[in-house]
């Protein structure tokens, strides 16, 4: 069995693993990179031939983990693309809105290099079209969680409740390798348990089910998060102290999962009498009110406490769906209190880029992040502290406040990950600790080595190759 990584290796991005078992080549996640410092790994043909692959099991739609199948298609990828029913439903969303972001940035960039003229060494294009993104639904297979599934007489897998997003699960793939029964484990992105809306992440207790390879993600290896249960008064503390001086709440969200827990997280406020209902709250992001129609198509992936939500109809007063640009274009003078709610949620795109720039140059406001922010991206940028950051080719100073919700993760910890792990009856063979920057990944290595010593830990780097 060879197995190669090609993606999310030193980093939280454009997660993707290759394995060749048998005749049978698969990948599992084809995610984009994000940073400026990775970049252009997305524009490079796929490292494996991608006309040879013959499958790509998803593990959840976020763009780092789905986003790189269109460019996969044009690659020459004609296998069938298996996930959850909502992790697909999701995944066709977001990739339309990932092609619409890179039609339309190429064309903002197309005229601003007109205007300035400036020559630009490389023709300026999106990396993949909407119609690209077409093509490639079209291979998309659903499968159901917990439902043993035969991909090939030689190849099932089987999904498992991730918590991490709605749909997203860790994939057991078994594969005859030369007359050799191989189990791969595929934790994916894993989420902690007891947070709004999603069921907790289940566990792998097979008895009699060795694991020959586990690939577990290490986001937070080295770290704790706060709990959850403080995360509301961090939220009705900020929106209080901000809306007394009349500013602005500007919060940079994953329109999928995120803004539908801050949705969620703002009803429960108000009902407690925390948070004014007089105050205006605007979600500013054309993917973000789609992504919550899908999730109430998708009950099945809910958690008892949101589907009593659901049935009693408990809204947030004083809210607003904005998906024109038209509406969104309503908030570029307008002052507080109030919160806008706007993707993406690392700042490295959308309509989020603009209201930071009409609005960060004001002390009575506040960026409020409330989500991983990976190296590179504005974001990042902005959390670290810098005085000044570069917004759609200009430069602006930050004079809002910023601040961060703690423990409001979608990604276990450390103590979550190694209870998950431990969790396996029998120590993998093989662990590859992937999906983490060096620091956290290395730590959770470490630390691993120490309580399983009979299991061969390894932390590879982007194009490593080795053989099971």
């Amino acid at each position: 069995m060879r197995i190669r990584f090609l993606g999310a290796n030193g980093n939280v991005t454009g997660s993707r693993h290759f394995v060749e078992v048998g005749d049978f080549r698969f990948l599992v996640d084809c995610g984009m990179t994000q940073g400026h410092d990775l970049l252009s790994r997305n524009w490079e043909p796929c490292p494996e031939p991608a006309k040879e692959i013959d499958a790509v099991f998803l593990t959840h739609a976020h763009l780092d983990h789905c986003g790189l199948l269109p460019k996969l298609f044009l690659d020459g990828f004609r296998g069938r693309i298996y996930g959850t029913s909502a992790t697909l439903d999701l995944a066709k969303l977001i990739m339309r809105d990932s092609a619409h972001i890179q039609e339309e940035d190429a064309l903002f960039k197309q005229k601003r290099h007109a205007k300035e003229k400036r020559v630009s060494p490389h023709p300026v294009r999106p990396l993949y079209t909407q119609d690209d993104v077409e093509k490639t639904v079209a291979l998309f297979s659903p499968v159901d969680y917990d439902k043993e599934t035969a991909i090939t007489p030689n190849v099932t897998i089987t999904l498992r409740e991730a918590g991490h997003v709605l749909g997203s699960s860790f994939i057991e793939v078994v594969a005859d390798d030369a007359g050799t029964k191989k189990r791969l484990l595929f934790s994916g992105d894993l989420g902690r348990p007891n947070r709004p809306i999603l069921r907790d992440p289940a566990y792998f207790t097979e008895p009699n089910a060795p694991v020959d390879a586990l690939f577990i993600e290490s986001t937070y290896g080295d770290r704790s998060s706060e709990p959850i249960d403080e995360v509301n008064d961090q939220l009705a503390v900020a929106i209080r102290r901000v809306s007394e001086r009349r500013g602005l709440v500007l919060m940079p969200v994953f329109a999928v999962e995120r803004a539908q827990e801050m949705i969620y997280r703002f009803g429960t406020l108000q009902a407690e009498g925390r948070m004014p209902k007089d105050i205006p709250i605007w979600l500013d992001s054309p993917m973000a009110v789609e992504a919550s129609k899908i999730f109430m198509r998708h009950r099945e992936c809910l958690d008892d406490d949101a589907l009593r939500r659901l049935e009693k109809r408990s809204e947030v007063t004083n809210f607003h769906f904005l998906t024109t640009k038209e509406q969104s274009m309503t908030l570029n003078d307008i002052e507080g209190p109030g919160v806008i709610l706007s993707s993406a949620g690392m700042c490295n795109a959308g309509r989020i880029k603009h209201h930071l720039a009409n609005h960060i140059g004001y002390k009575r406001n506040m960026v409020l992040f409330c989500g991983y922010q990976a190296a590179g991206t504005l974001g990042r940028q902005i959390v670290e502290g810098n005085k000044r950051v570069r917004i759609n080719g200009q430069f602006f100073a930050v004079k809002a406040e910023i601040a961060s919700v703690r423990g409001i993760s979608g990604h276990a910890d450390q103590q979550e990950l190694l209870k998950w792990v431990g969790s396996i009856p029998t120590p993998p063979k093989n662990i590859f600790v992937v999906h983490g920057e060096t620091r956290s990944s290395e730590t959770f290595r470490n630390l691993l080595k120490s309580r399983l010593s009979e299991s061969e830990i390894i932390r590879p780097e982007y194009g490593d190759e080795v053989t099971i």
